[in-house]
């Protein structure tokens, strides 16, 4: 098996904080997910997520006008230059200090920073500006008297405006100006949100947190800046004695060369006049208008929160504390457009090059939607778990992951596009645990509202609900492999319960545990029921409910148990307990096989408010999540900890240990407390939580809380591994953290990895087999050096009619490799009848044989499969559809045609009746 797997992409989160943007093309949009940064096509309809992370959360970011820079400061002042092309940061700054925003200039030869009350203007790297330093500081600006909150840019770049929380709004040249210095425009009686200059000018638009929107105009265009010419001056030669003074009169001079010298002084005074003329820039305030004073009417307490500006199609849109959007038309704000998206504040705006769509983000809920406001429609609307996601779960052919959260949905993401489809919301309390059918039909789910649902994943909807007795909070649940029986155990109530999926009757209650039931699952061998339980009563149960009911084999532990997983042939199954070991028992036998001992291996963490050392925390940590390879020699296992770790069952041995996250702004990240954190008094973390009460109290947490204190000042979520699962596939594996859900998966392309490799066989050597037409041979090469583009190239030179008698001269050996190449070739490559071709010869000749460790390479293909027919089916609807639309409009112009050929029939006929009447009358 490979271990080379590397981060790929973050799920079930879509938004934390910082603001929005749309790339140049309008096809992309950019969200700030904590310490990383996601990117939606919203074109193609999938999501990305850079592999990229920050020691802290991102804040604020702007994208360069050529779309190939990205920059990014997070909530300590690092600001990461990213370059968009190598997806890798080629510039660090740091400014010490939290950056309020950040933003290039048009011509892109600049880009300013704001951090508290200061605007800092860097020349930025490229060919626009011939600068390749990065962060060179050209220009510093104080001038403002408190914390500054947004900037803009002229559309010629000669002008930079800075917003404060001092209400005003001070405009800073760029060069040197005749006619233009420090402006400040004021009228505000709140801090600035936003300040937007016109698209062709220096006429703008301010607003503030109030919701007071003011129009500005300026006294001079963009053609009339003059620039101020820096030569030095001429100087004043020193007269002699015999030159005269200004006011003196030479009467010696004759009246002829008096009136030159009178020309010459008029002359003077005209260019003294004209100097005098020049036009200085002053601002004059057009109108002031109060936005606010229509949403203040439902909600007093509502504020402005953000705004955004489109310059070309003078549009503002503005978002408020209560979830409400409106657009205005500017200069006369009429109200175009309205609408309430969500109960929590508008955390950032932002509007496409086009004018069209808008993408508004809810930090309070991790909501991020572009919304088009002409047709009213959503292009994309997506929401992350609102609390923790404490459970995920794969489909069995590794296409879809269902999760849950304490917020008591249920949500399916699409692991190819990266975006979640469809949201369950029937639990009223929190989801524990989810678990899909072997058939990919349905998908149940336990939480503590008492209740476990069944969802059909095809209609959408809550077809099954199944109860106990008496309630009971539910705290895991299984489903066998023929999908029929439904298992959840209790966290209060010390029992299991069995249920049938077609009748949704209660069939058994399994008793026996004297404590919480902590996790259970169904053997995965088709046609075997056996049912396996850890509890916290230091026991693990072997259940075969439906032929003996209550009777089961007990296995004592040493510890409590905190999960079980099953091997995938079902002879063995792992338990993780509290004493951070993990054991492996034969399930026939009742006998423990191999025991890993990795309380060591989970790592150190200590959070800020710790009054014991990481070590000491240490050894209260234990493995809280288990999931089998997919050939089932290896265990992947998480829980209390950062870091995630692969370990082989046979050798008790750690493969690999990952670390998800060095996300600062999480909790527990750190083995060590910063020394800056540590005062004379002690840890200022301690110092700042322990605020006296009245009666002289303290305010401490309280004992084995572990997702902290959220009523505190300050808090930080503690890092943890919910939840792990492995692929069906066994090309990636997924883990529900703090930060989201993670996706890590293997990239084939890097690693170079052949396998029984002689010293013949070079790429020289296949490609000579293959001119000699011993295509098995090649073949055969291919595969031993397991380059996937090569095998490719082998496969697809081979006739189409000899691909039945190559397949059945390669060995069994080959099989696997040769499938995932097939299913990979089946996803990217055109020929597609050429590949299902191969696909049916080898299931043909090594279907009955085919198990154990190529199972993976079988569903990878299945998952392939299955994908292409849904594009095609989705092709060929839309072609029907087409033909139909066309096909109805020539009915429609057909019958057109045919109307206005009668109308002329019947005006000829009538035509003709007339010229016969005048006839008649004429005759007459």
């Amino acid at each position: 098996m490979k271990f080379f797997y590397k981060f790929s992409n973050l799920l079930g989160t879509v938004y934390k904080e910082g603001n929005v943007l749309f790339t140049g093309d309008s096809n992309t949009l950019l969200s700030t997910v904590g310490n990383r940064v996601s990117m939606f096509d919203l074109r193609n309809n999938n999501a990305a997520t850079l592999p990229i992370e920050s020691r802290t959360n991102y804040t604020c970011m702007d994208l360069s006008p050529n779309g190939h820079i990205l920059i990014a400061i997070n909530e300590e002042g690092d600001a990461h230059m990213i370059s968009l092309i190598s997806q890798t940061v080629i510039h660090k700054y740091r400014f010490k200090s939290r950056c309020q925003t950040v933003k290039f200039s048009p011509d892109g030869k600049h880009f300013a920073v704001c951090k508290g009350n200061t605007a800092f203007v860097f020349k930025a790297p490229g060919p626009f500006s011939g600068q390749y330093n990065s962060f060179v500081m050209e220009k510093v600006f104080h001038s403002a008297y408190d914390e500054t909150t947004c900037l803009d840019w002229s559309s010629d770049s000669k002008i930079l405006a800075v917003g404060s929380k001092d209400m005003s709004t001070k405009l800073y040249p760029m060069e040197k100006c005749k006619n233009f210095r420090i402006t400040s425009l004021g009228n505000h009686t709140a801090e600035i949100v936003g300040c937007f200059f016109e698209k062709y000018g220096y006429d703008m638009v301010t607003v503030s947190k109030n919701g007071q929107a003011c129009i500005w105009e300026c006294t001079i265009e963009a053609a009339d800046w003059q620039p101020l010419d820096e030569e030095n001056p001429p100087t004043k030669k020193k007269k002699s004695p015999n030159e005269l003074e200004e006011d003196e009169v030479d009467t010696t001079k004759s009246l002829e060369n008096m009136d030159e010298t009178v020309d010459a002084l008029s002359k003077v005074s005209m260019e003294e006049d004209t100097s005098k003329d020049v036009s200085k820039l002053f601002y004059k305030r057009l109108a002031r208008h109060y936005l606010s004073d229509e949403i203040r009417k439902d909600n007093k307490e509502a504020f402005l929160t953000s705004v955004s500006y489109h310059k070309q199609l003078k549009i503002l849109v503005t978002g408020y504390s209560v979830g409400a959007f409106f657009i205005y038309e500017v200069p006369d704000m009429t109200t175009i457009h309205s609408l309430r998206i969500s109960e929590n504040k508008i955390s950032s705006i932002s509007l496409d090059n086009t004018g069209q769509w808008i993408a508004l983000a809810c930090g309070g809920v991790g909501q991020l939607l572009v919304w088009e406001w002409q047709s009213e429609t959503y292009v994309m609307k997506q929401q992350g778990h609102s609390n923790n996601m404490v459970c995920v779960s794969y489909s069995s052919d590794g296409q879809i992951l269902a999760t849950g959260g304490d917020d008591g949905k249920v949500k399916l993401w699409n692991v190819q596009s990266g975006f979640c489809f469809v949201t369950f919301s029937e639990h009223s309390s929190a989801v524990t645990a989810t678990a899909f059918n072997s058939s990919k039909k349905f998908v149940v789910s336990a939480s503590l509202d008492g209740t476990v649902r069944a969802y059909d994943v095809i209609r959408y909807r809550n077809f099954r609900t199944f109860t106990s007795p008496r309630p009971v909070q539910f705290a895991c649940v299984a489903v066998d492999s023929s999908g029929e029986f439904v298992a959840a155990g209790g966290q209060d109530v010390f029992e299991i319960y069995l249920w049938s999926v077609k009748t949704g009757r209660l069939l058994e209650i399994l008793a026996g545990h004297e404590g919480p039931v902590a996790s259970l699952t169904f053997s995965p061998g088709i046609g075997n029921t056996t049912l396996v339980s850890v509890s916290w009563d230091k026991s693990l149960r072997i259940w075969d409910a439906i032929e003996k009911g209550s009777a089961h084999e007990t296995i004592d532990l040493l510890s409590d148990g905190l999960c079980i997983a099953f091997k995938p042939d079902g002879q063995e199954v792992a338990v993780a307990t509290l004493d951070g070991q993990i054991s492996v028992f034969h399930v026939k036998t009742a006998q423990q096989i191999y025991n890993i001992e990795g309380r060591k291996d989970l790592g150190s963490g200590r959070s800020d408010n710790d009054l014991i050392t990481a070590k000491k925390s240490l050894e209260a940590k234990a493995f809280t999540s288990l999931c089998y390879s997919a050939d089932g020699e290896y265990l992947l296992a998480g829980g209390m900890s950062k870091n995630v770790c692969i370990y082989n069952v046979k050798e008790a041995l750690l493969v690999k240990k990952f670390e998800i996250t060095q996300n600062r702004s999480l909790d527990a990240v750190d083995d060590f407390i910063n020394r800056r954190k540590l005062t004379e008094f002690g840890n200022l973390a301690l110092i700042e939580q322990r605020e006296e009460r009245e009666g002289g109290n303290v305010a401490l947490k309280l004992p084995g809380v572990r997702k902290g204190d959220m009523a505190s000042r300050a808090f930080k979520p503690e890092i943890r591994v919910f939840s792990l699962q492995f692929s069906p596939t066994g090309e990636q594996w997924v883990a529900a953290t703090t930060e989201g859900l993670l996706i890590y998966s293997i990239s084939s392309g890097i690693v170079f990895d052949p396998w029984d490799l002689q010293i013949n066989i070079t790429p020289s050597t296949i490609r000579q087999a293959i001119k000699d037409e011993d295509f098995v041979n090649a073949l055969t090469m291919a595969l031993k050096i397991n380059e996937a583009h090569l095998i490719q190239e082998v496969i697809e030179t081979v006739p189409y009619k000899d691909v039945e008698l190559i397949v059945s001269g390669l060995g069994e050996r080959c099989v696997k490799k040769l499938l995932l190449i097939i299913a990979s070739g089946l996803d990217n490559s055109r020929h597609l009848e050429f590949y299902l071709n191969w696909a049916t010869h080898i299931l043909t000749c090594y279907g009955p044989r085919i198990k154990g460790q190529n199972i993976p390479a079988l569903i990878s293909l299945e998952k392939s499969l299955i994908r292409r027919h849904e594009q095609l089916s989705n092709i060929c609807d839309f072609n029907k559809y087409t033909l139909q639309y066309v096909a109805t409009l020539g009915k429609l112009s057909l019958s057109q045609e045919v109307k206005e050929e009668k109308m002329e029939e019947d005006s000829e006929d009538a035509d003709s009746i007339e010229e016969i009447i005048i006839s008649s009358d004429d005759e007459l």
